[in-house]
């Protein structure tokens, strides 16, 4: 199966969705527009609000996936990594990216350990390069005084964490159509 689409880990708190979530799809609704593909919400917990699962179509995902269940109702390391890790391995994401934030800074090393992929932490900019389709992430090094942009040809998915904050959330687009799908966490 090739890898295909575009990812982002909305994250939750009490069910309901963070702004970060929100700032996430404007990255992503770029540059899956960029690689003709479509947008995915991932988001894992319990008991989420409905709307706020709609409002992620209405802010650009053309699907959410919802995965819930009781070890998944507060943010602990294992059961969310063996959960997006064997969604990755099912389904195949070309890219992924989440927030920096301290679920996004704990979770995406783990999973990309995991699914033996590459990740950058801490991107301020991201674009696909467009003679090979690869996510260019673009982050500050050498204690920010210089911008380093890294790519990950070799493996996929392309993982990323992006600074919360570092661009607007995307504006609701009331009446947008989208698939929100539920799945159960059996665990691992």
């Amino acid at each position: 199966m090739e890898y295909k689409g575009v990812w982002i880990l909305a994250e939750q708190s009490a069910g309901r969705v963070q702004r970060v979530s929100h700032e996430l799809l404007t990255r992503g609704r770029l540059l899956a527009d960029k690689r003709k593909a479509d947008l995915t919400a991932v988001i894992l917990g319990l008991g989420m609000s409905q709307e706020d699962l709609q409002e992620l179509i209405e802010r650009g995902a053309d699907h959410v996936l919802a995965m819930e269940a009781p070890p998944l109702e507060y943010f602990l390391p294992e059961p969310y990594a063996a959960c997006l890790a064997h969604l990755i391995q099912e389904r195949k994401p070309e890219i992924m990216i989440a927030g920096a934030t301290t679920t996004g800074r704990t979770l995406m090393p783990y999973v990309a350990i995991k699914v033996n992929a590459g990740l950058t932490a801490d991107c301020t900019v991201l674009d696909i390069e467009e003679e090979t389709g690869n996510l260019l992430q673009t982050r500050p090094a050498i204690g920010g005084n210089i911008m380093a942009t890294i790519k990950t040809p070799n493996h996929r998915p392309q993982m990323a964490t992006v600074r919360p904050r570092s661009t607007n959330p995307a504006p609701r687009q009331p009446g947008r159509r989208g698939e929100v799908s539920h799945s159960l966490y059996r665990g691992r």
